[in-house]
């Protein structure tokens, strides 16, 4: 493996972990692979697996840790390999040293999952190839040994993912937007800042730097391309919402780059529906629509789903883990008539936050609880939201997860 050293421990053993070690196999490395949940027995990868406690020792000989975009900078095991001077990469930095395709890399606070499939969307409408990775649910180095090597890769990034790249070089690199999120692992809004920014940092002046309009200086040396929702578009996009417009713009501009044609961008505009968990409608039973936005894990993405319906009352199930968020810009989004239903360890915070705005609220503990709360209270017209503005892991394995309970549960209120 002429990139890589031949000793190479995996953290974390969860999708992107997994395909990181399929991928250094192929390149014939010796893994070693430690995560610290002793329940995944079940997991059968190619390498020498540990799990539980961590142990210094597991790094005795080895050249290069990979690590998940879960395990913080601050993790022991991160920590220990620093201090022995190991290299420490994130799983997308050994996936873009492994693959030799252009990149198309979508960044963000909010709606990197739904540009990033509707650009994958707009190639496969003109019949270009291409793969959709990153943060989206499908590892970048998922695509090694598998990807034709003229295809290109639309891949959507996550701050946790650009912290520990060196070498991703993006062809077209998109920022959607930037507002304050995971604050709780970056410390600050400055050090969140500047891990999305990296998405530029090795840009030449033959590739392009899709920004909001009047967005700061980037690093890189890309051509830089601005936007704003209000921009002419070749098709109005199905998925609803002021921000979903912002999203298809971003989406167009890159698509446009990538040289697929007009009436391909069109056509996925015109048809796309939007990603699970995202502004997902559910069901609608009696007059009242059930929306799933479980994705929405900070209060930037809960205000744009409370923005998508004007005119309607919204009874809004909100809380899970915080992110050392102000949830005050969040409580001042409510309408008159509007209530919410609260959930998880966030619980006290939003609630302090919604009793200064004046606006009607319960503690209901679980989504079973707040929906069902929700549900007996609601009239047709009325729209019951999912749009918790926290991570799902104080009560849920992902958002994902908590997402498809929702589901369920509004399944049952069908009867």
């Amino acid at each position: 493996m002429a990139a890589f050293p031949d000793r190479v421990l995996v953290l974390g053993l969860a999708r992107s972990g997994q395909a990181a070690v399929t991928a250094l196999r192929t390149q014939s490395a010796n893994v070693t692979a430690h995560d610290t949940n002793p329940d995944l027995d079940g997991v059968v990868v190619d390498a020498d697996v540990h799990l539980g406690a961590w142990d210094d020792a597991l790094l005795d000989g080895v050249d290069l840790v990979v690590k998940s975009p879960g395990i913080p900078g601050r993790a022991p095991p991160v920590t220990a390999a620093l201090a022995r001077d190991i290299p420490v990469i994130s799983e997308i930095e050994l996936g873009a040293r492994l693959l030799e395709n252009p990149i198309i890399g979508i960044t963000g606070t909010n709606g990197k999952t739904t540009t990033t499939a509707l650009v994958g969307a707009m190639f496969d409408a003109a019949g270009v190839p291409a793969e959709v990775a990153g943060n989206i649910g499908r590892p970048l180095t998922g695509l090694v040994g598998t990807a034709s090597p003229d295809s290109w890769v639309v891949c959507e990034l996550s701050s946790f993912q650009l912290e520990d790249i060196e070498t991703l070089h993006c062809r077209i690199g998109v920022l959607l937007n930037l507002e304050p999120d995971h604050l709780d692992r970056h410390g600050s809004f400055e050090d969140y800042r500047d891990a999305k920014l990296r998405i530029f940092e090795r840009q030449t002046a033959g590739d392009l730097a899709i920004l909001p309009r009047g967005f700061g200086a980037v690093p890189g040396e890309g051509r830089r391309l601005e936007f704003d929702g209000d921009d002419e578009l070749p098709a109005e996009p199905l998925i609803p919402g002021a921000h979903n417009r912002e999203n298809a713009v971003a989406a167009t501009a890159a698509a446009r780059a990538a040289g697929v044609p007009e009436t391909a961008i069109a056509e996925a505009l015109r048809t796309f529906p939007g990603v699970e968990h995202r502004i997902e409608e559910v069901a609608t039973i009696a007059g009242v629509r059930y929306v799933n936005d479980s994705k929405a894990t900070n209060v930037a993405a809960a205000m744009r789903a409370l923005a998508s319906f004007p005119g309607a009352r919204k009874l809004v199930i909100l809380g899970g883990r915080g992110k050392a968020e102000p949830y005050s810009p969040l409580a001042e989004a409510f309408a008159a008539g509007d209530r919410a239903y609260l959930i998880g360890e966030a619980t006290e915070a939003i609630a302090a936050a919604l009793e200064d705005a004046g606006v009607a609220f319960e503690r209901s503990g679980d989504l079973a609880s707040a929906l069902a709360a929700a549900a007996a209270v609601a009239r047709a017209g009325d729209i019951v939201l999912l749009s918790p503005a926290c991570a799902s892991f104080d009560q849920f394995r992902d958002y994902e997860v908590r997402g498809q309970e929702f589901g369920k549960l509004v399944q049952k209120l069908q009867g």
